[in-house]
This record gives structure tokens, C-alpha cells and sequence, in this order.
């Protein structure tokens, strides 16, 4: 039996030892089909972006198949995070999210924002199409997150309360406008905003608890965080573990489905092995988000 199938296993078995009803998984990313291709290309590449790191991508498989796949680990909602790296795309990405939430009932309808003339615009369209979360990656769009051209837009966000997860630390590899200080400065103008600082905000990890207790509409996830594969790059702080019990209602399971270089039980092994305890477990990998999103 292969280590995939073993650690596949380990998703019925985390499920079953903590009597959770499902997971909740709010960072798993679907993509228009050329989108995707262009992303697994670059992890091919392990370009600059990943740190010139070796990616290999566990769940490169069809559309289909890989809706089949996290729902067979037991994943009953879940996202379809789009990004933007130029302008011009988002309020098509959005078409597209609106579509596939549209046709896949389990998915949390997903939207995504850039810094350009009219985004507010295609916000405010997707708002009230139904979108439930935004998805911002600073790094990979290369902007400073309180640009003026966003001004309207965080306003909106602020005012509807819908999660963002924002993709704003400096790992795996820093960018002009990553680290803490852009997102201080955003929360200092809009300060209900429910962030939800994707990774942990890795390696930035104290900077960003800090956040988290100046504001308490920010929230985390824990995508790829405590593994092996980032365990091994930017490890999180021993000596900041008592934070995770202290804000464990306000950590939410994420997972980079199937954009991830292990399985996916292997992400919830590395929760477990933390030894914080089935209380903590089962609001991270259940209960924060169906209270964030209003599911059962």
C-alpha cells in the first residue's frame, strides 16, 4: 500500500477519532482549466514565486475527479480561490467562480479583486451575485493592499462582512509589498475587515498574532502550515503555540487542494501532531467556518 493511500486513509480515521460530521476547507483552489494549467506549469518550474523550490503537484488530476476526491475525504464545503496577476482578469474570474459555484453546490461562491479602474464595480456584482469570500494574493498580484484604487472596494467588504483571504506574508518567497506593515496600515482604515491571513501569514507568523489581537475580526488558516514541506522552510515558533489555543476560534482549516507536494491527509496529521487537543481540532477543521459561513 502506497504512503498516498495510507495518509488518505488517515482522513476517514481524523474523522471518525473526532466525531466530526465533515471538514470544512476554506483554501482549495478550481480554476478556469487554462488558468490552472499556466499555475501547475510554474510550480513545474519552481520559479521565482516558490522560493526556486521543488513543488510537485500531488492532485493533478481533471475537474471532476478532483471534486470526487475531496468529497470522498469527507470535504462538505469548500472554495474555488482565483487571483488575478494583471489587470483585466478579475471580473472575468469572477464570471467564471460564479458559474462553477452555480453547478457545484458544495463550494462557497469565491470572488477576487485587483487594483484597477472598476473593480468596485465587479465587487459589488459579485456581492450580489452571492459571493461568500474573496481571495487576494498581494504577492503574486505584486501590489500594495491599501491602493487607492481599493479604497471602495475594502469599504464594501468592511460593510458586508464577507471573509478575504489574503495571501500576505513573505513566504515562500517576499515580495515589495508582502509582510505585516501593508496590513497594518489596511486595518488602521478599515477595521472591521474579516482578513482571513492565509498560511498563518508565514514567515511573519508573531507579527500577524499581533494583528490578530489588536483586531478581532482577523482570522487565519492554516494551509500548509505545521507540515513537513513547510515545517522545513518557514517553521512556526514553538514559543507561539499557546496563541493557537488562545485564538483557536479563529483558525480555520485550509488545505492548497490539490495545488499541494504531499497528501492531504498529511495536512491534517501535521494539526493533530500539535497536540492541542479534539477540542481544538474540531473547531478548526469544522466548526470556525461553519460559524464564519453559516453552515450546518
Amino acid at each position: 500500500m502506497s504512503d498516498g493511500i495510507v495518509r488518505d486513509e488517515f482522513v476517514r480515521d481524523f474523522r471518525t477519532r473526532l466525531g466530526l460530521p465533515s471538514l470544512i476547507d476554506v483554501h482549495t483552489h478550481f480554476m478556469p482549466d487554462q488558468v490552472l494549467r499556466k499555475v501547475w506549469g510554474y510550480f513545474d518550474s519552481a520559479g521565482p514565486l516558490l522560493g526556486h523550490r521543488e513543488w510537485p503537484i500531488t492532485y493533478r488530476d481533471e475537474e471532476q475527479v478532483r471534486l470526487d476526491t475531496l468529497r470522498g475525504f469527507g470535504v462538505s464545503a469548500f472554495t474555488s480561490l482565483v487571483y488575478p496577476h494583471r489587470p483585466d482578469m478579475a471580473a472575468w474570474l469572477n464570471e467564471w467562480s460564479a458559474d462553477f459555484a452555480a453547478r457545484t453546490p458544495d463550494c462557497l461562491h469565491t470572488a477576487t479583486f485587483y487594483p484597477e479602474h472598476g473593480a468596485d464595480s465587479y465587487v459589488e456584482a459579485a456581492l450580489d451575485a452571492g459571493a461568500r469570500i474573496f481571495k487576494v494574493h498581494v504577492q503574486v498580484g505584486d501590489f500594495h493592499p491599501g491602493d487607492p484604487l481599493l479604497n471602495q472596494v475594502w469599504g464594501m467588504l468592511e460593510d458586508s462582512g464577507a471573509p478575504i483571504i489574503i495571501h500576505c506574508g513573505s513566504g515562500p518567497a517576499a515580495g515589495e509589498f508582502t509582510g505585516p506593515e501593508p496590513i497594518a496600515e489596511l486595518l488602521r482604515r478599515f477595521p472591521r475587515l474579516r482578513l482571513v491571513i492565509a498560511h498563518m501569514g508565514a514567515p511573519e507568523y508573531s507579527e500577524f498574532l499581533d494583528l490578530a489581537k489588536a483586531y478581532d475580526k482577523v482570522l487565519f488558516d492554516t494551509t500548509m502550515n505545521f507540515t513537513d514541506f513547510f515545517e522545513a522552510g518557514d517553521p512556526f515558533p514553538v514559543h507561539e503555540r499557546p496563541r493557537l489555543l488562545e485564538l483557536g476560534d479563529r483558525i480555520l482549516f485550509g488545505s492548497d487542494f490539490p495545488n499541494i507536494p504531499y497528501t492531504y491527509g498529511h495536512a491534517l496529521e501535521s494539526l493533530e501532531r500539535l497536540d492541542l487537543g479534539d477540542d481544538w481540532l474540531r473547531r478548526v477543521c469544522h466548526d470556525n467556518a461553519a460559524r464564519v459561513f453559516g453552515l450546518a
